[in-house]
């Protein structure tokens, strides 16, 4: 048994019915991208007794009345949705004001060199500087009464949220761009938001802007702005193609020779313009206003507020990327209460070392990243002993949190699962997960801020009035559409306000809604059978040596055909099981380990109930992952399935070919 299975019940659908325990959310309600897929209370924290936590209202709905298939949570003593939970708290310079008062002036950011502790500079600090770079701004010439977008290109770091502190001070746009999009796109962010100046954390990224300058791509670019120190050369190569160079410190010190006073934003203002990488053409830029982030901000406090209530000794580990809503609005939580944001040093290889250091009480993580900590800190769980250990201290820990204990004292804990707490820290109170599913179907109930309905999808046999159908979103955090993009827009929200999410739901007798389908990529086979392939995927990813799986079929072709990459860290000892040796690459070409591999794929796809035309008729072993890398993967983890159809072209083809013989 691996370490990661281990920690399956952290994953398992089943958890959903541990009401005492398990906070979800509903996807797609971060302004209509990202999500939180879960909000989880760390079992093992800083509680010495066992106890049983309040009762969850937030994993109920109540139907809303006078509106049809819609539903709220029942956090809410009314129909009417979750604004803000402050008074005095509506736009995200709020947020910090509010952090800045409650903290006593104490430390907000922090960064740490190799083998050092962490060095932090205080809310006055960060809110002083802030001024000075938002009044440079003033000085060169951007002006608050217009819409003044201003890009940022940087890995997580202090100056990341000065400068965010920086436009929402003087009612500027914030656009992240991040490097996994690629030149090309962030050329096309840069023209499409009229990006005139960018921050830049290192000198190379600069290089890359420049290059698109001197290529005539973005003419609109005059301004970088690099936080790194940097040579005269790249000075000089800016003045050639029009473009100013400054550093950071200049900007800072320019600021603050003509500071000028705060020009705040007003709720319904934009705050940031956030560009998705999607899985075919441009990103599309997502209009975030000052409301959807702090109605989403205070969900997140109603939801957590009995169990979890964020204070200036709190302290946040900074290193899901920034340029992603999920992170930010952890982050918004943490910096409303006073508390102090830990940056990872960039290198996601020492997150262990830097967890240990900075003792985080509050840490975000998506599944993915969990898992491979996880096998760190355990290793192969290689022998017989040590197997039936962790799955007995597994089932052990599993059957607490169904009666709905919460303790970190027990023999199991002492034993084995001290090791995990220690690794993190020894302080974590609260883990968030979220961009990506927890469990192959579970999503929760809505949050208290947006309102949650099912909507009929007839092709699909999909009816709302038998609680299935696609879920749609409203409510104050729901983002108001996208950049320069009417007809995106109005394929995602509806005349009525009402996000389409592509998701297909279904409201389970607990009151919370349970992911059953995907509408957006819906084909027909030859026989006229719709097929929506990432369910099926979705399914056969629980089977224990398959890693990742792409299905596909065309409407040519009478049956479906899949790509499977196993599993690396349980291909070897479950290919022993079954009586084969070799390398993962040697399994992976041997022709009875796939003949294996799909048996028992087919098995959990008819235990799950697929239909048999739902089922692959065979597949492809591969070697290589998925990954963002090799361009299979969005920055988001999400299969790009057109460059997957054309990256396996030759083997779809032989499969089809080889099954017509």
């Amino acid at each position: 048994m691996q370490a990661h299975e281990l920690f399956r019940y952290l994953r398992m659908p089943e958890l959903g019915d541990v009401r005492q325990y398990v906070r979800t959310l509903p996807t797609n309600t971060l302004m209509g991208f990202g999500a939180f897929a879960a909000l989880t209370t760390y079992w093992y924290a800083t509680r010495p007794k066992a106890i049983k936590p309040p009762c969850d209202l937030a994993m109920q709905s109540v139907e809303i009345e006078g509106s049809e298939h819609a539903r709220r949570s029942s956090l809410l003593s009314s129909d009417e949705l979750l604004t803000y939970y402050y008074d005095d708290v509506r736009t995200v310079y709020d947020i910090f004001q509010r952090g800045l008062q409650v903290s006593n002036n104490g430390p907000c950011l922090g960064v740490r060199k190799p083998n050092e502790p962490y060095e932090w500079i205080s809310y006055k600090e960060v809110s002083d500087r802030a001024e000075y770079v938002g009044s440079a701004l003033l000085h060169r010439g951007f002006k608050p009464s217009h819409v003044q977008y201003i890009g940022i290109f940087s890995q997580n770091r202090p100056e990341w949220v000065i400068i965010e502190q920086a436009c929402y001070a003087f009612s500027m746009v914030v656009v992240p761009l991040y490097d996994t999009l690629g030149a090309e796109a962030i050329t096309y962010i840069v023209n499409k938001a009229d990006l005139s100046l960018v921050f830049c954390d290192k000198p190379d990224k600069a290089r890359l802007l420049l290059t698109s300058v001197e290529k005539g791509e973005t003419p609109i670019l005059n301004t970088i702005v690099i936080m790194d120190s940097f040579g005269v050369d790249l000075v000089e190569r800016g003045k050639k193609c029009g473009v100013e160079i400054f550093s950071m410190r200049e900007i800072e010190e320019l600021g603050r020779a003509h500071r000028q006073k705060p020009m705040p934003p007003k709720p319904e203002d934009l705050a940031v313009i956030c560009f998705t990488s999607g899985t075919t053409g441009n990103p599309k830029g997502a209009m975030i206003t000052h409301q959807n982030i702090v109605s989403n901000t205070s969900a997140f406090v109603k939801t957590t507020e009995k169990s979890f209530m964020p204070s200036s000794d709190d302290v946040l580990i900074s290193f899901l990327p920034l340029a992603h809503m999920f992170e930010r609005i952890v982050e918004c939580v943490v910096l409303c209460h006073g508390a102090r944001i830990g940056f990872f040093q960039g290198d996601i290889r020492l997150l262990m070392d830097d967890l240990k250091t900075l003792q985080p009480t509050v840490f975000p993580v998506v599944p993915r990243l969990l898992n491979r900590m996880f096998d760190k800190i355990f290793g192969q769980a290689d022998t017989s002993l040590k197997r039936w250990l962790l799955d007995f201290a597994s089932k052990r820990k599993e059957a607490e949190l169904r009666s709905g204990i919460v303790r970190n004292n027990s023999f199991w804990d002492k034993v084995i699962f001290r090791k995990i707490q220690a690794s993190l820290g020894g302080r974590v109170k609260l883990m968030i997960t979220g961009a990506a599913p927890v469990s192959a179907s579970h999503v929760g109930a809505p949050m208290p801020c947006n309102a949650i309905k099912l909507v009929d999808v007839q092709e699909m046999n999909y009816l709302a009035a038998k609680g299935e159908g696609e879920v749609c979103i409203k409510g104050i955090n729901v983002f108001r559409g996208y950049l320069k993009d009417p007809e995106k827009t109005a394929e995602a929200l509806d005349k009525d306000g009402w996000l389409h999410t592509g998701d297909i739901g279904k409201w389970l007798p607990n009151g919370t809604l349970k992911i059953i389908d995907r509408k957006k990529h819906i084909f027909k086979l030859a026989q006229g059978e719709y097929i929506a392939p990432e369910k099926i995927e979705n399914v056969y990813l629980r089977c224990e040596a398959v890693s990742q799986v792409f299905v596909h079929g065309e409407s040519l072709q009478a049956f479906l055909v899949g790509v499977v990459v196993p599993d690396p860290d349980t291909l070897l000892s479950w290919a022993k099981k079954k009586g084969f040796e070799g390398s993962y690459q040697e399994l992976c070409r041997n022709k009875d380990v796939k003949k294996y591999i799909l048996e028992d794929m087919v098995r959990i796809g008819k235990e799950s109930g697929l239909k048999s035309f739902e089922q692959v008729k065979d597949i492809v072993l591969c070697a290589e992952m998925f990954s963002i890398e090799n361009g299979l993967l969005t920055p988001t983890l999400k299969a790009k399935r057109p460059e997957l159809r054309k990256y396996f072209q030759s083997q779809i083809d032989e499969l089809y070919a080889n099954a017509k013989m």
